[in-house]
């Protein structure tokens, strides 16, 4: 149903693949961006992208069960950080791989922002996933 390709020719990604095809007639689901906010919307780990891309996690693994996916079908993902720092864009990317969303490998974009929708919020993720038949889950 997915075939997840590294390019030989390219530099060898870390946990993701440079493509992800699927083929034709194959249901997707294009998820809203991933908050750090709780069932009440109020925000979760104020200051620490750690924390926040735990709940981040938490949300969109919520988002693919409501669609009857999950982390195996995602196919695309952009995580977006506030910070220009690579130390804190690693912290949170340690966070994905850890969850099993990469377990694909996806592909994957790591960004660093200057600032997201919610007041304190640091960390978001949008994400691309099939969402497989119940014969084929």
């Amino acid at each position: 149903m997915i075939r997840r390709v590294t390019v030989p020719s390219l530099f060898p990604p870390p946990a993701y693949s440079h493509v992800s095809v699927v083929e034709a007639g194959t249901r997707l689901a294009f998820l809203a961006g991933s908050v750090p906010l709780d069932v009440g919307g109020k925000l979760v780990g104020e200051g620490d992208p750690v924390r926040q891309a735990h709940r981040v996690i938490a949300n969109l693994e919520e988002q693919l069960r409501s669609v009857g996916s999950d982390f195996a079908h995602v196919i695309a993902t952009d995580v977006y950080v506030v910070s220009g720092e690579p130390a804190v864009l690693s912290a949170v990317w340690h966070v994905v791989e850890a969850s099993g969303l990469s377990t694909g490998p996806h592909a994957s974009t790591l960004i660093g922002v200057a600032c997201l929708g919610y007041t304190g919020q640091l960390v978001e993720i949008t994400a691309t996933a099939v969402v497989p038949d119940a014969a084929d889950a």
